[in-house]
Order: structure tokens, then C-alpha cells, then sequence
């Protein structure tokens, strides 16, 4: 009786994929030039350390935490910085170094934000399936939270800290306060506003959010009872906010990893935060540190990243740490909206009919009353206004200019419209809900917006009759708000397009579960609109947070594995989509590690499993066979059936090449098999079990195209228990996976964003050795990577005028090499002439030899390093 079934549940939401533009997309991170985290060894001193630095660099941040001891420096004269790295690195009193790197803040797709300074008196419009169905806040029905919530269970005495932009505690749904008897209770800013990841920090006891990020997740774990007919996951924990970011910029990961060892001491019970970048290697620093803290017994949640269309293998830090959990995101049951409410007029009737829009920006529809006119009448057309408009089109200042979404930009919309005089545009969407549009870089165009593909629809059949729909326009500031809600059976419940997927390069399971991301209503900023709806796994890992929070009222512990296992083992798998439809298979486990959480079954769950998840690794590390553990805490004996159902099998790279395949990858036929010891067992009560699984990789499939093969094992008891257990393994070799082509490095111009190649035989000219230039264009060294690799390193070979083909020995690095822990894809490092000796090259022609080291790779055998020349160039130096 295998009761984890195909049919998995299926809900509707967010269909990003059809609208043909994208969500959330965390940045990956960049280095911090002469800036270093210097971890100490316990115990030993640091005066060597100390004598060192003394009067060559400034303290960034200072780490004097139980689990981590040591110094984040900025050097102050760049030129020297690596080769005092490098004796700062030798000294008996350093554990650690790493560089500091950079992450961008968060920047999810804004779905509706409110009106700064106005009330929102809610009209709410709710078209559901069945119209007689509670009106609850869907995120909490799709995990369970609801049944939870009826049961009194809302986190009462767990402190959850969030690592994020601040909290704006003044909000009326964030507790109005900040202090001990306040939601938002504990925290601080470790950064101060203009903090933006490069400069200094001036941290002070304010963690208020300028910025809006850190607002909406804290709405999503603890939003207090409130206009808009909500509140979060967990109402009565307390928050804890640590801000990590200014206004605006970035967030260095030696503040990540102070915020987290702060917050930790500071006595917080779950840590979350929606943070990150593309890496894929649990050895990150900031990785590392969170580690630490969960194995101390504080469970952290981090976003899985929101790299969905990059394809497989593109786990972010510090999700991708050991023991972290890393959450994916699914689209809501629900298309969520909140419309500005106006009104129009068909054929000029004194009758006036109300609508919701999405204001886009521009957005001074304040006033305007218009009729519409339309490009085309086809409400299927999927390039609506992406041609230029025909020469016997009226002018359009006099209208406002409805088009339907889809195919190119939105600024190519607008730009057409406003070439035939338009001024105000609106959209109609091409799927559930509406989203903000930003146009404002279009001359001419005043306004814009969107409204719901029904209502676009709606306005299109009355143009098509001959009728004149005339809208009389608000621009929110009268405060009136439509919400809207309706279910959808295209993407709803399945994983988010936009959501990473795993696993590590080392064959970890990422992400570890799921939880809503897409079209997630929450507060905001007041001074900001006060209440926004987003989307990204921004969105979903706070969520999960709160589960946490309800699960560990319930069962009484905070324990990181047991959570972790029970999320797991009761989450619900979900077909595979596309974006556009479902499959008759389940999500591959890279997309969705155990699947959709379900708070209520973990939390009284009687039948424990000892591990979340199995890896079989690939066929060089193949483990041939792997247990897992089934506890019944229960009071009755219980009969075990033990099976399993695969996932359709994915396909790495591209078929003939080195490079990963974009989402959706390649599915092949052929699964793996699994032997079980036992597949029925009698479990007493109070007694475990422990079943071993000895795998069989699929045969017959393209081995040097990385296919990654995952299911789930189903546990179905006699007392209606119903578990599973993702799995997942390579057939094929990872290590042998070239990571970096021949071909892959070149020469670009430090000023070009694009990292254009320039012609061989480029001559740049270079500030004086030992001097800066701001203004000066630099040789940048650009490298792609295939997949990752744990170290990047780089040579400066010199090459004769006379016989340019003659390999020449090697100068030394360049400074900043090497690179450790790259992800995949593109990078690059601006050159000065300076090699990591501390010494610059002297003027002349030269290539640049790179050797990346293969995954599982040994750095002391050659044959494991990847090699690559770029084209030859030449340096000389300002006067």
C-alpha cells in the first residue's frame, strides 16, 4: 500500500514561466579587494598577528564569539595586500583566511506595493472553486499551518532571529517597538544606512529597515492581526532583527557571518535568512560558520537561491553549508492581488463599473480619464505590442493603450506605444494575478500598469464589438484596494521556476524542502506602502522558519536533525512543471529535495525517520549501499511497507559539450533501481528498525552528460502513517567533467560590463606601478567556468615579439589569485600588473595560463587541473 503516489498535491499559483520574464535573482558574489576574514586558532597568540598588520590595515569587523575567533581586515594600500596575506596565512596563530566576499541584497519581483501614508480599506473579491470555503490565508492551508494555528500552537517563547535589511518595528503588524516587550524584542545594526558592502561600517543599536527586504520576511514568520486580513506563520514568537545591509548595496560575508555568531549568542533558538549566492561548496566561509551554529543545536533556514533557469548544480551559499537547511520555493495556491480601485464607462453610460489595476512605474494615473484602444483584439496573441505599431495608427496621447503581455520587454511595449503618442499604458496579463512594470526609461510615458487577464480580456471582446471602454483612472492615494484571489491549475503547488536547484558538488542533497515563494502577501516598510505582495525564495524560507517555530512548540524540542527529518520525511513531493503544465512524474530531488512541508503531520508525527535524505554520490564515489532508521514512538505496533517511486532522470549538460544545460534540462528514460533488506516490517511500539538500500544506477544512459537519478522511498504504516525519503546519485564521473575549456579565458576591457573579448594584441595602458586610477582601463581577466571548481589559479607568462608562439616560464600569479570556491559561469579580475609576490610586471606582451582544479580533483596531480590560455595582450605604464 504505497500511499506517496503520483498525485501528488496539486495546487494552483504562480505561472512565471508563461509571462515570459522573471522573479528574484540573487547575484552572485564578488571578491572585496585587500579585505580578508582571519580566523585565530583557540588558545594561541596573536601577537605575531598583531605585529603584522600593525599600521598596513584598518579592523572591519571583530569576531570574539564562542565559535568564531578572529578579525575581518581591510589592507590599506591594495598593492601589498596579498603578500601580506600570505605571511598573515603562515603564522602559527591562523586558523583560517578567506577573502571577503560580497552579496547583493535580495531583489524579489514586486507583485503590489501599497501607498506610503494611506490606510488601505480593503474590498475583498474572493473567486474560489468553492465559494463556501473559509477565505484563509492560502500560504498557511497549502503547509498546514492553519490546522496548527486552530490548535492554539503560535510560537510562544521561540526567539527567531532574521538576518536580513532591519525590521521596521514601528509597523502596527511588527509590534509598534522595539525592546524586551516588544514582537521585534532583540537585534542590532551592524552596518548602518550607508553601509553598501565596500565601505566602513557604523553599526549602532537600531536594526531599523530602510530598505524593505527584512520588513516582508518578518511580516511572513510574526505579523501581528491587521487590515489586510493576515498574520504570519507564528504570531507570537520573538524577533530578532539583524541588519546586514544599508539602504541600498551589498553585505559583505564577514558581517554575515557576525550576524549570525551575534545572534546566536544573543540566545536565538532559529536562525533565518534570505541571503545568498551561486557557490555550491559547504567549505564558503559563511557556509562554514552556519554549520557551526546548527551543530550547536540552532536550527537555520536559508533560501535556496532563486537561479531556477541556470539549471542543475547551482546550490547557493550559505544554503549549500552542511546541515543547513536550504528552502525552495512553490508557487501559491492562489494568484494573489491588490488593485488600485477605479472605474470605467461602456459607451459613455452613466453607469460606473469598478476594477482593480497594479500601478506600474510611471504611475501618475491620478485623474486620467481615457478610452482605451488596442493593437490587436487576439487575447491569445503572445507578442502584443512588441512590433512597431503601423503608419495609420491614430494618435495615441488621446487613449490609453491596453496590450497584452507576453514575449519582449515591457519597455519595448512602451516604446512602441509612446513612437505612435501614446502616454499611459496598461497591460493585461497573460496569467493569474498581475505584477508591477517599471518604464520608466520610455520618453513620453506618463503611466503604466496591469490588470488581470480576465479583466484584459473582458476590455478586448468590448473593443472588438465597436463599444468605447473608458476608464476613470485612481492612483491610489484615495487608499481603496481590491483583493483578489483565484485559484489556478497550471503551476499552483508545484516548485517555482525561479527556484535553485542542487545539489552540491560534492553530492549533497540541495535544497532540503519547500515551502510558498511566489505571490506571498506581507508588510512592508511604512514608509514604503506599509504591505507588499513579492515573489522568491525570499519569501518561502521565513515561512519555514515559522513552521519550525510551531513544530518545536508542539513537540518540545529545537533539536536541528529531528526537525529537519520530520520536515522531510512528511513533506509532499510534487509533479514536475515546466511553468506551463504538469508532468506525470515527480520533481527531480535537486529541484525539491523531500518536497512541500506539511507543519501539522511533522509536528505529531509518531513514526520517526533518522536521516532527511540519502546520497548516493557519483559512479567514482559510488556507495553501493546506505540505512536509514524507522523509529515508532507511538503506543501501538505498527506494519511497515516499505518502496519506492523514481523521478524522471536529468541530464547535466548539453548533449556533445562541457557546459550545463538551462532549465528545463533534458529528462531521460531509465531510473534506478532500489533493493531494500526488508520492504514489510513489524516496528513495536517504542522500537526502530533499521532498513539497508542498495541502489542500481540506470543503464544505457549518456554517462559523460552527468545524468543525476533521484526518487523517493515511501514508508507506509498500518496506523495511516505516510512518509518519504528523497534519494539521488550521478551516473557518471564528475571528475572527469572538464570544468574549464581551452578556449574559455580572454581579455575584456575593465569598463565593459559585458566583459566583451577585445582583439589579441591589445595594448592597455596602466597606472604607474603603485599608483591608482580610478579612471584608468584596465586589462580584465576573464575567465568561464563549465562547472565549479574549488580552486582557480592563474600565471603571467611573458611571450616573445620574435617568436610569439614560444612558451615562455611563468612571472608569478597575478595579485588576487588564486580563487578558491568558484561557482559556475563567468567571472573576472581588473589587473593592475601586479603579481601576488608584490611586484608588477614589467612592461610588455604576455597571456595569462589558468588552471582550474577538476571537482573531487587531488591539487597535487596535474592531470586533475583544467588548462586554458588567454589571447596575448600587451602592458605598459603611465608616466
Amino acid at each position: 500500500m504505497v500511499r506517496l503516489s503520483l498525485a501528488a498535491c496539486l495546487f494552483a499559483g504562480l505561472s512565471s514561466a508563461v509571462q515570459f520574464d522573471t522573479v528574484e535573482k540573487k547575484k552572485s558574489s564578488s571578491r572585496l579587494p585587500g579585505a580578508y576574514i582571519v580566523e585565530f586558532e583557540d588558545g594561541k597568540s596573536t601577537s605575531g598577528f598583531n605585529k603584522e598588520v600593525a599600521g598596513q590595515a584598518t579592523t572591519r569587523l571583530e569576531f570574539d564569539y564562542k565559535l568564531f575567533k578572529g578579525v575581518s581586515i581591510q589592507f590599506n594600500d591594495l598593492e601589498k595586500a596579498d603578500d601580506l596575506a600570505a605571511n598573515i596565512a603562515a603564522l602559527p596563530a591562523v586558523k583560517n583566511m578567506w577573502q571577503v566576499k560580497v552579496y547583493s541584497i535580495p531583489d524579489p519581483q514586486i507583485e503590489w506595493v501599497g501607498t506610503p501614508g494611506v490606510d488601505h480599506a480593503i474590498s475583498r473579491k474572493k473567486r474560489a472553486i468553492n465559494e463556501t470555503e473559509a477565505d484563509t490565508f492560502s500560504p498557511h492551508v497549502m503547509t498546514q499551518v492553519n490546522k496548527l494555528r486552530a490548535k492554539g500552537i503560535t510560537g510562544k517563547g521561540v526567539k527567531v532571529a532574521v538576518i536580513d535589511t532591519g525590521i521596521d518595528y514601528k509597523h502596527p503588524a511588527l509590534g509598534g517597538c522595539f525592546g524586551p516587550d516588544c514582537l521585534v524584542s532583540f537585534g542590532t545594526d551592524l552596518v548602518g544606512d550607508d553601509y553598501d558592502g565596500y565601505n566602513t561600517v557604523y553599526p549602532d543599536d537600531d536594526p531599523m529597515d530602510c530598505q524593505g527586504h527584512g520588513s516582508h520576511v518578518a511580516g511572513i514568520i510574526a505579523a501581528q492581526e491587521n487590515s489586510m486580513g493576515f498574520t504570519g506563520v507564528a504570531p507570537d514568537v520573538s524577533l530578532g532583527a539583524y541588519r546586514v545591509f544599508g539602504c541600498d548595496g551589498e553585505a559583505g560575508n564577514d558581517v554575515l557571518i557576525a550576524a549570525f555568531n551575534q545572534a546566536y549568542e544573543d540566545g536565538a533558538d532559529i536562525i533565518t535568512a534570505s541571503i545568498g549566492g551561486a557557490s555550491g561548496w559547504s567549505e564558503e566561509p559563511w557556509s562554514v560558520a552556519v554549520s557551526r551554529i546548527v551543530e550547536q543545536g540552532v536550527p537555520c533556514t536559508v533560501s535556496a537561491g532563486n537561479s531556477g533557469d541556470v539549471g542543475m548544480f547551482y546550490a547557493s551559499t550559505a544554503a549549500n553549508g552542511k546541515k543547513v537547511m536550504a528552502i525552495a520555493s512553490y508557487d501559491n495556491s492562489q494568484y494573489v492581488a491588490l488593485l488600485n480601485t477605479s472605474h470605467y464607462t461602456v459607451n459613455d453610460s452613466s453607469t460606473k463599473i469598478e476594477f482593480g489595476s497594479t500601478a506600474g512605474s510611471p504611475a501618475a494615473w491620478g485623474g486620467v480619464t481615457l478610452p482605451l484602444w488596442a493593437p490587436n483584439y487576439d487575447t491569445t496573441v503572445v507578442n502584443g505590442g512588441c512590433d512597431a505599431y503601423p503608419d495609420d495608427t491614430p494618435d495615441l496621447s488621446g487613449y490609453i493603450v491596453l496590450v497584452r503581455r507576453g514575449t519582449c520587454t515591457f519597455v519595448q511595449k512602451a516604446q512602441n506605444a509612446a513612437a505612435a503618442g501614446a502616454k499611459y499604458i496598461m497591460l493585461y496579463n497573460n496569467a493569474g494575478g498581475t505584477s508591477a512594470i517599471d518604464v520608466s526609461t520610455v520618453t513620453g510615458i506618463l503611466a503604466a500598469g496591469m490588470v488581470t487577464a480576465d479583466l484584459g480580456a473582458q476590455f478586448i471582446s468590448l473593443l472588438k464589438e465597436g463599444s468605447t471602454v473608458t476608464l476613470e483612472m485612481s492612483d491610489g492615494s484615495d487608499g481603496k484596494v481590491t483583493l483578489t484571489q483565484s485559484r489556478n491549475g497550471v503551476t499552483g503547488g508545484s516548485v517555482s521556476t525561479f527556484s535553485s536547484w542542487g545539489p552540491t558538488w560534492e553530492m549533497d542533497v540541495k535544497p532540503q524542502f519547500g515551502a510558498p515563494g511566489g505571490s506571498i502577501l506581507s508588510t512592508y516598510p511604512t514608509k514604503k506602502g506599509s504591505y507588499a505582495v513579492l515573489s522568491g525564495t525570499s519569501m518561502s524560507c521565513p515561512a519555514v522558519a515559522g513552521i519550525i517555530a510551531l513544530i518545536s512548540e508542539v513537540r518540545g524540542t529545537l533539536d536541528p536533525t529531528l526537525i529537519e527529518n520530520l520536515l522531510s520525511a512528511n513533506a509532499n513531493p510534487q509533479l514536475f512543471n515546466d511553468g506551463s503544465k504538469f508532468y506525470d512524474s515527480l520533481a527531480p530531488v535537486p529541484q525539491q529535495g523531500g518536497g512541500f512541508i506539511q507543519a501539522y503531520d511533522a509536528a505529531y508525527a509518531t513514526v520517526l525517520l533518522s536521516h532527511s535524505s540519502l546520497s548516493f554520490n557519483d559512479t567514482d564515489n559510488f556507495v553501493s549501499v546506505l540505512n536509514f532508521t524507522i523509529e515508532n514512538t507511538g503506543s501501538e505496533d505498527i506494519e511497515i511497507d516499505i518502496s519506492h517511486i523514481p523521478t524522471t532522470t536529468v541530464y547535466t549538460l548539453i548533449e556533445d559539450s562541457i557546459y550545463p544545460d538551462s532549465f528545463p534540462n533534458e529528462f531521460t528514460d531509465g531510473a534506478a533501481s532500489l533493493e531494500f533488506s526488508e520492504s514489510k516490517v513489524s516496528v513495536g511500539a517504542g522500537d526502530s528498525v533499521t532498513i539497508e538500500v542498495i541502489p542500481t544506477p540506470p543503464e544505457g544512459l549518456a554517462s559523460e552528460r552527468l545524468p543525476l537519478w533521484s526518487g523517493y522511498i515511501a514508508i507506509n504504516g498500518s496506523d495511516g502513517t505516510s512518509l518519504s525519503l528523497p534519494y539521488q546519485g550521478l551516473a557518471g564521473s564528475l571528475h572527469d567533467a572538464q570544468v574549464l575549456a581551452s578556449d574559455d579565458t580572454w581579455i575584456s576591457k575593465s569598463t565593459d560590463e559585458s566583459l566583451a573579448a577585445v582583439p589579441a594584441n591589445t595594448s592597455f595602458t596602466l597606472p604607474a606601478a603603485g599608483t591608482n586610477d580610478s579612471s584608468a582601463t584596465l586589462p580584465a581577466l576573464v575567465w568561464y567556468l563549465a562547472l565549479g571548481s574549488a580552486e582557480l589559479r592563474a600565471e603571467v607568462i611573458p611571450v616573445s615579439l620574435s617568436a610569439p608562439n614560444a612558451t615562455s616560464k611563468s612571472i608569478g600569479e597575478p595579485a588576487n589569485f588564486p580563487m578558491l570556491w568558484n561557482a559556475m559561469g563567468s567571472n573576472s579580475l581588473a589587473w593592475a600588473g601586479k603579481l601576488v609576490n608584490g611586484s608588477f610586471a614589467p612592461a610588455g606582451q604576455y597571456k595569462i595560463s589558468y588552471r582550474a582544479l577538476r571537482i573531487f580533483g587531488d591539487a597535487s596531480e596535474s592531470s586533475d587541473w583544467d588548462k586554458s590560455e588567454s589571447p596575448v595582450f600587451s602592458i605598459k605604464y603611465a608616466e
